[in-house]
């Protein structure tokens, strides 16, 4: 064990596991009003497969009510010491911070390490004998080749901010790496997207698909995704015809793309990028290149082998020309990962040790091959594959699928948004039974209107009000989308799911509401709505000051104006009626 530069005069940080010819370095290059970074070197005189090291520290547990991290949904209390497994992070899993957070929201800690691609485990949690908070990074978790330099950089807050406004400076030290530099996100990245994949599965029908993309391109949907199943006609929910991506189930491809075009809408076919089913020629072709073949869905490719990679970029780049495709969807990037029957690396045949480095060389070409075709073109990923490294080949952000599950839709766009810069964040795709009352299904809509809506919902077979309700939605967020997409966003109580969350652009501010909670306002801003995302008649607001008149319009959930007058807006408690779903708009 090794005792490094102190934190403070309480805190030290220990560096455990040192051994052999391996040395490591700490070195402070950043102290400024609560915010250091500390420079880490490991290095060997000669080549050598290193055991796990571990940056441990500890601080003591006051005012901390929670621990974020970037996936943890629900799961944001407090650990101790003797439960859980750590977190990982590598380039498609997560993201290497996790933040340490106070009663009231306020930053306790944050801590964060510069290496987006190597895998790392981390974790901050309660030791009960001492009543501290012990957090650490372990490096060389899955190092299966040798290496004699390893560095990287730990950043520690401890600054009396919100917690979110830590967690974006992170944001912003990553892309300000030139490594991690984010991609150009288009327009076209921000604008409501309807999806297949909830509602047609496999079973992809041509006529009926386009017949829902009428009605959603006049709703205000002007991106389409078409999922898994165009590429086969089995259909099996299984990934065996994976690997060749031919369009079986729609063989005029180029046709179809250019029909849905008509409808003024883009297009971006689904890729679930490491399967090679075994009833796929490719499955033949690459017999031997796989980094597994004991996986419940299909081999993968093991992108170590410079062939493989050029055979994915080209399968993309080819459909983009021969089809005029304007997107994709890649999927399950998170398992491109060591398994147990993966070979060891072998330098006559592969041209990367590191699976993680090989799979930052597949996207980046993969990115940069498309983009020489279609410099808009757009990437989308989901959870949890939406760290720092993903920005450089994505630029859409999706929420973990969460189908029916307004709640977890509202929490999993927050989490990514504090992360993810200008790249653009999507909810997951909203549905619900047809049979649902309009203010339920509206639910589904108004706890993703932080993010840019994605809908998987049969338009033609809805009742009318529920088609009012997703053009009322989808309207609004049309209107406001440069608000709710580049305003400072600020989401409220992340152990309690974040029941308020808040955007601020120039003189609007844009608050939704999801649980009885009353919304403090202390605002001079000229416009401010308040989204009733609850099943519930009023909002309750607590005035910090007075701030005079304001007019007030309030819409219910399929855009009936039901109320429309002067608010006087007094210090204290205000109660105003607006119905379940609805929005309060309020101008000075």
């Amino acid at each position: 064990m090794t005792t490094h530069t102190a934190l403070s005069q309480q805190q030290t940080l220990q560096i455990l596991g040192e051994e052999g010819p391996i040395k490591t370095s700490l070195t402070k290059t950043y102290d400024q009003d609560g915010l250091l970074i500390y420079d880490i070197n490991i290095n060997s005189k000669e080549e050598i497969l290193p055991r796990p090291i571990t940056l441990q520290w500890k601080i003591p547990s006051i005012n901390v009510k929670g621990i974020w991290k970037p996936t943890t949904d629900f799961s944001k209390r407090i650990q101790a010491d003797w439960e859980m497994e750590h977190m990982e992070s590598r380039i498609s899993i997560d993201a290497p911070v996790i933040s340490i957070f106070g009663h009231d929201d306020t930053n306790v800690l944050t801590f964060a390490c510069s290496d987006a691609i190597s895998r790392l485990e981390m974790n901050a949690r309660i030791r009960e004998e001492d009543n501290y908070i012990y957090c650490h990074i372990t490096f060389f978790t899955e190092q299966h080749y040798p290496l004699k330099a390893f560095k990287a950089q730990l950043r520690l807050d401890y600054r009396n901010i919100h917690f979110s406004k830590t967690l974006e400076s992170v944001s912003e030290w990553w892309q300000n790496d030139p490594a991690l530099k984010p991609v150009y996100v288009p327009d076209i990245a921000k604008t409501p997207l309807y999806s297949t994949w909830y509602q047609f599965h496999q079973n992809l029908e041509e006529d009926t698909l386009l017949k829902e993309l009428e009605v959603a391109s006049q709703l205000g949907y002007k991106v389409v995704i078409i999922d898994d199943g165009w590429q086969t006609n089995d259909s099996n929910r299984g990934y065996d015809y994976t690997g060749d991506w031919q369009p079986d189930r729609i063989p005029e491809m180029a046709d179809f793309v250019a029909r849905i075009h008509a409808l003024g809408m883009k297009v971006a076919l689904w890729y679930s990028v490491p399967f090679c089913g075994k009833k796929s020629k490719a499955y033949q072709r690459f017999k031997g290149k796989f980094l597994t073949e004991d996986h419940r869905w299909a081999p993968v490719f093991d992108p170590r082998y410079p062939e493989v990679r050029e055979y994915l970029i080209t399968i993309y780049t080819e459909a983009l020309t021969a089809w005029n495709l304007d997107g994709f969807k890649l999927d399950f990037i998170d398992d491109f990962h060591w398994y147990s029957d993966t070979p060891l690396y072998q330098s006559d045949i592969m041209d990367y040790a590191s699976i993680n480095d090989a799979v930052d060389r597949l996207m980046t070409d993969v990115m940069q091959a498309l983009q020489k075709k279609n410099p808009d073109v757009f990437i989308e990923f989901r959870q949890k594959y939406t760290g720092p490294a993903m920005r450089k080949y994505g630029n859409m952000f999706r929420a973990f699928d969460c189908p029916g599950d307004a709640t977890m839709n509202r929490i999993r766009i927050a989490d990514i948004k504090m992360l993810c810069g200008e790249t653009a964040v999507h909810s997951d795709m909203v549905t619900w039974h047809p049979e649902e009352p309009v203010e339920m299904a509206a639910l589904q809509l108004i706890n993703t209107l932080f993010g840019v809506p994605q809908l998987s919902i049969l338009l033609n077979e809805i009742p009318e009000s529920h088609k009012k309700m997703v053009a009322f939605y989808t309207e609004y967020w049309n209107t406001n989308k440069e608000i709710l997409l580049e305003g400072d966003f600020t989401p409220y109580k992340p152990l309690s799911n974040y029941p308020m969350k808040s955007v601020t652009h120039r003189n609007t501010q844009i608050i939704g509401v999801y649980d009885t909670y009353v919304i403090p306002m202390n605002t001079t801003h000229k416009n401010v709505h308040i989204l009733n995302g609850q099943i519930a008649n009023e909002v309750v607001v607590k005035l910090q000051h007075n701030f005079g008149d304001y007019h007030a319009e309030v819409y219910d959930c399929m855009g009936t104006l039901v109320f429309e007058n002067t608010l006087q807006l007094r210090k204290g408690i205000l109660s105003i009626e607006v119905p379940p779903c609805g929005i309060l708009k309020l101008k000075k």
